[in-house]
C-alpha cells in the first residue's frame, strides 16, 4: 500500500513539473485536489523529500516491558485495579492499559493485543455446586423450542 500512496505522489511531482493545474493531476490521479495542492505545497518547500509517503501511523505498540507489566496487572485482578468483581472485560483492560501506559487502544484493538500474547477469553475452571444438569437439559429439550424465536 505504501508504495503505491509513494507512486501516486510522484506522478503529482511530474504534473508540477510540467506546470499542470491541481485539478487537472487530482483528476488523473483520481485524488482530492486538496490533497495535490498540500503535496504541491511539500514539494515546493522540501522537494521530494517532502512528498515521501510516510505511510499509515499504525497502532500504538507497547514494548515488551509493557507487555510483561500489562500481564503482571491482569494477574492480579480487577479488585485490585478498582473494578467491583472479579471478571475482566475487554472494556476494563482497555481502561488500565490507558491508565498505565496512557496509550489508548479499541476495544477490539485490545483484544488483538491480548491475542497476540496468548491470551484468551475466560472460562470457569470448575462449575458451580448449584448446577442442576438433568434439569437444564429438560429446560433445553422442552421450554428452549416453545421461546426460541421461530427462523424467518
Amino acid at each position: 500500500m505504501r508504495g503505491r500512496l509513494q507512486q501516486v505522489r510522484l506522478q503529482a511531482v511530474t504534473g508540477f513539473e510540467a506546470g499542470e493545474k491541481n485539478r487537472k493531476i487530482a483528476a488523473s490521479l483520481r485524488v482530492s485536489e486538496r490533497s495535490v495542492e498540500r503535496w504541491r505545497r511539500q514539494w515546493r518547500e522540501e522537494g521530494l523529500a517532502g512528498v515521501a509517503s510516510k505511510g499509515s501511523p499504525g497502532r500504538p505498540r507497547l514494548s515488551d516491558m509493557q507487555i510483561a507489566r500489562l500481564e503482571r496487572e491482569l494477574e492480579r485482578g480487577p479488585l485490585a485495579h478498582g473494578w467491583a468483581d472479579q471478571r475482566w472485560t475487554l472494556a476494563r483492560v482497555k481502561t488500565m492499559i490507558g491508565r498505565l501506559f496512557h496509550v489508548s487502544y479499541t476495544v477490539e484493538g485490545t483484544w488483538r493485543l491480548l491475542r497476540r500474547h496468548g491470551w484468551s477469553w475466560q472460562q470457569p475452571t470448575r462449575r458451580a455446586i448449584e448446577r442442576d444438569d438433568h434439569s437444564v437439559e429438560l429446560w433445553k429439550r422442552e421450554v428452549w423450542p416453545r421461546v426460541r424465536a421461530p427462523r424467518r
